[in-house]
């Protein structure tokens, strides 16, 4: 039986929020936008982040919880909605944020925004590695030039990208890679492999990976005309790497995933949208408006 894509995506549920608390939910249609169903709802702690596990059926979320507080957590649930649970608990990731799902090493990934770190873990939540440490303190977790927020993982390549997303609008954000593992020695704070790839950004989200071409594709939330876009990146220009913006005028620009097999990407902003897009940009359509309040979103074929 042939597999067919399906995308997953979030609604923080703020605009829809019953007293003064979020009702988010985990929504899923087929690729095309028909059989738009809601698979979680009443999520109170702002999802953000969100991947498939399809051979086990499982979805993976972030939840950012109270960003001024300790108490983010990460939950999968099967794609049916049932067994919730709570696989990384409050106390050790701050604001987790885009989490990749590396299925090759059966590895999670996850950026944490206050926390300014980047984490590794195993799929049950065990083994949790913070990877990169990009500050620490209280005044450094004011500058959010520290915040950790997009990321994407190249198991062939041995590499990750993040994004630290800089102030809102602000053109400070930055695009970072380094290796999977900490070099011998080295600590997360102080890694030597650690390069940055691209500066002066308006503000920088999401990200997902082309890995047979090796390209990079990152939404950008900040202002126009160079933010609220989806951009790619050839990253085999290595000294001479340049974004090209591929989509314009979204609204608060947050998730981005590929459909590599069709040629396609889709994206959302905050706003409530869902867009599809050729892989190229080209033929952009809106498949959902004012759906909620929208952040990560993932393809998968199931």
């Amino acid at each position: 039986m042939e597999k067919e894509a399906h995308l997953f995506f979030l609604d923080v549920g703020l605009s829809d929020s019953k007293d003064e608390k979020p009702a988010g939910r985990i929504l899923t249609c087929h690729a095309d936008g028909t059989n738009l169903q809601t698979v979680v709802d009443g999520i109170g702690t702002i999802p953000d982040g969100i991947a498939i596990d399809p051979e086990n059926r499982h979805i993976y979320y972030t939840n950012m919880s109270v960003p001024s507080t300790n108490s983010g957590f990460i939950s999968r649930v099967d794609l049916d909605g049932k067994n919730k649970t709570v696989i990384v608990p409050q106390g050790v990731t701050w604001t987790p944020k885009q989490l990749s799902l590396e299925l090759t090493t059966r590895k999670l990934y996850w950026s944490d925004r206050e926390g300014m770190r980047v984490f590794r873990s195993n799929l049950d939540g065990s083994s949790v590695e913070v990877l990169i440490q990009t500050a620490q303190g209280e005044e450094a977790r004011k500058d959010a030039r520290n915040h950790c927020v997009g990321i994407a993982v190249d198991a062939e390549r041995r590499v990750m990208y993040w994004t630290q997303k800089g102030p809102s609008k602000g053109n400070a954000g930055r695009l970072f890679c380094a290796g999977l593992e900490i070099p011998q020695g080295g600590k997360a704070e102080d890694r030597s492999d650690v390069k940055l790839l691209l500066d002066h950004l308006p503000e920088p989200i999401d990200l997902d990976l082309d890995l047979k071409e090796n390209l990079l594709y990152m939404s950008d939330r900040g202002d126009p005309p160079y933010g609220n876009t989806i951009n790619r990146i050839d990253l085999n220009r290595h000294e001479q790497l340049e974004k090209k913006i591929l989509v314009r005028k979204l609204h608060e620009a947050i998730g981005i995933t590929l459909d590599l097999e069709n040629k396609q990407m889709y994206m959302t902003d905050l706003v409530g949208s869902v867009y599809r897009a050729n892989i190229d940009g080209s033929d952009q359509k809106v498949l959902f408006s004012d759906v909620g309040d929208l952040t990560g979103i993932c393809c998968s074929h199931l």
